[in-house]
């Protein structure tokens, strides 16, 4: 009757064998996609970001071989001009700033320069002047310093 004995025919406790470390769980899958997701849209928005202000790092390539071969020339602030509307039209599209002149662009330049207008608008007067004029009234090291100013403030 012993060997009936239910109890005798039990066995020690044995464990399971620890989990491996593949496949993982389905919350680390749901993690994997999450952060995936999250590093695409980053990346597109950085790239968004880089293409919308591509205007801004062309102007600043132009504006540094501006710096290098500073004149007094009309020819020298006529360029620098040109490269304030381009970037005006890029900034402000719906403004037309290519199409002004004369005071009607001073204004609109010290109006979005982030520097102090009072201060500026004999600057700014001058370096439009000497892009037309024979002979250049304006310091050209003051209005390339206006024109950097001017630039660095219309980051989107």
């Amino acid at each position: 009757m012993m060997d009936q004995d239910p109890l005798s025919q039990l066995r020690d406790i044995h464990l399971p064998e620890p989990g491996g470390f593949w496949p993982p769980a389905p919350g680390w899958w749901i993690l994997l996609v999450l952060i995936v997701a999250l590093l695409i849209v980053v990346a597109l928005l950085i790239r968004g970001k880089r293409r919308k202000n591509r205007w801004l790092r062309i102007a600043r390539r132009e504006m540094n071989q501006l710096a290098r071969h500073v004149s007094q020339e009309p020819q020298w602030f006529a360029q620098l001009n040109a490269l304030l509307k381009q970037c005006a039209r890029e900034r402000y599209p719906g403004e037309r700033p290519e199409a002004m002149s004369g005071s009607r662009w001073v204004d609109f330049l010290l109006q979005t320069s982030p520097d102090e207008q009072s201060v500026s608008r004999p600057i700014v007067e001058a370096m439009i002047r000497s892009s037309w004029r024979p002979e250049a009234d304006a310091d050209p090291e003051q209005a390339l310093a206006f024109a950097r100013t001017w630039l660095e403030g219309q980051k989107c």
